[in-house]
């Protein structure tokens, strides 16, 4: 029971606009993590981006399972099996970016369409963190069983071989 696993994988697209843009990193999305993606909106308006508010702007999927730690597997390959100590938070989750979508197999530059990077966010927990969400009977999490910034690295060192600085 004390031993850390991956949650959840949440992969965010930000474009900034709509249109034939959002729609072309859709597909790059669906295409990268095999999964259709949904569309993240505006929560106010900037009128210096030419952003109004609930505007679609950007796209993101969640992974789990067995999708969730291929898609972790490439992606930290991507960026050098390299994560820096300040990319994980107090709770054990770390989020990281890519720069280039090219960067996946597969994918090729496409002048059409551009480059779009990603943000890909990990949540790590331990089994039994499900009782906090439960409707019924619901009960907080101890604190000697909650995922800490050191065991959330030693469980990235371990489990996908990565170099933390």
């Amino acid at each position: 029971m004390r031993t850390p696993k991956v949650d959840k994988v949440v992969v965010h697209m930000g474009v900034g606009e709509s249109g034939q843009t959002l729609v072309n990193a859709e597909q790059i999305l669906e295409t990268i993590t095999g999964q259709a993606g949904v569309r993240t909106y505006a929560k106010k308006t900037q009128p210096a981006f030419g952003i109004r508010k609930r505007e679609p702007i950007g796209c993101k999927v969640t992974l789990r399972g067995k999708r969730a730690k291929e898609f972790l597997n490439t992606s930290l390959g991507i960026i050098g099996n390299k994560l820096n100590e300040s990319q994980f938070d107090v709770a054990g989750n770390v989020a990281f970016g890519i720069d280039e979508h090219t960067d996946f197999p597969g994918m090729r530059y496409d002048p059409n369409i551009g480059i779009f990077g990603m943000d890909v966010m990990v949540v790590v927990t331990r089994p039994g963190y499900r009782i906090k969400d439960k409707r019924i009977e619901n009960r907080n999490i101890p604190g000697s069983h909650k995922i800490t910034k050191d065991d959330a690295i030693e469980f990235f060192k371990d489990e996908y071989s990565v170099e933390v600085v």
